[in-house]
């Protein structure tokens, strides 16, 4: 079908921050719809830790709620949940730059703002303090994956508890 010479070329929706509950539903899923295809985390989360997604999701939701958006609700504590995960398989560092690159593409394919940038940023500090915590390691993200995996994305001091997300905001955050 020939279009008009007149008419404009289609443009993507423009990108918005994060604003309401909906819009972290969203993001939440559409990110582990991106992790559960993936070679490295998918067997990791549905092999070794047996996600119950149906629990799970909302669950994410919640904390990611709390985190951005300051909603009650989330009641779960991160740190033990990943040390289960880890006596059953060793978590390393490329489990940490994969979570990180594929949460940061989902952000960058459909949002922007400072809400969007807490969300990137309290991600990385979590994924620091669990590696750091759990393995022993020093994590930092690796920035320049997560920039690569945004254009794969399928969009259809005072240091801040990384795992208490009531905590945001309430001091630093350090990513290093």
């Amino acid at each position: 079908m020939r279009e008009h010479p007149g008419t404009p070329a289609p443009t993507a929706a423009p990108r918005r921050d994060l604003t309401d509950r909906t819009q972290v539903h969203d993001l939440v899923v559409a990110f582990y719809r991106e992790l559960v295809f993936d070679d490295l985390l998918g067997p990791l989360f549905d092999e070794v830790a047996e996600v119950d997604w149906t629990l799970h999701i909302p669950k994410l939701i919640d904390f990611w709620c709390q985190v951005l958006l300051g909603q009650p609700g989330y009641d779960g504590y991160l740190l033990g949940a990943h040390e289960t995960v880890n006596r059953l398989e060793q978590l390393r560092p490329e489990h940490f730059d994969r979570w990180y690159a594929l949460w940061a593409a989902s952000i960058d394919a459909r949002w922007t703002g400072p809400i969007a940038e807490t969300a990137k940023a309290h991600a990385a500090h979590t994924a620091h303090t669990l590696a750091r915590r759990i393995i022993g390691v020093d994590w930092t993200p690796r920035i320049e994956e997560s920039e690569e995996l945004a254009l794969v994305v399928d969009v259809s001091g005072s240091e801040v508890d990384a795992l208490d997300p009531g905590g945001i905001g309430t001091g630093r955050v350090l990513l290093s």
